[in-house]
């Protein structure tokens, strides 16, 4: 007779860490952020939030994202490190004859 283990649920976090009664869980909310002064609202955001006081932590990879998207600098190039090409050596001088 073998004995099967409980697998922890991977919508259940742990004990929460605010009110140490309930119990933090996978949900889809709104999260709301400021980004200079306009108020920027994003649905179904992964969140860890507790069934007895209803604190948030939100879900660590997905804020990373979010402020990769929110990053005005997103998307743009780094500036490359230029090298002197050949029209700016010093081209050595030639006798006439």
């Amino acid at each position: 007779m073998t004995e099967e283990t409980a697998s922890p649920d991977p919508k259940t976090l742990a004990l929460c860490p605010e009110c140490q009664a309930g119990v933090l869980h996978l949900q889809q909310i709104t999260y709301f952020t400021w980004l200079n002064s306009e108020l920027v609202t994003v649905p179904n955001f992964p969140a860890w939030v507790c069934d007895v006081c209803g604190r948030r932590e939100y879900d660590e990879r997905a804020v990373i994202w979010l402020n990769t998207l929110l990053n005005p600098d997103a998307g743009r190039r780094l500036p490359a490190h230029r090298r002197p090409g050949r029209s700016a050596r010093p081209r050595p001088v030639r006798p006439q004859p």
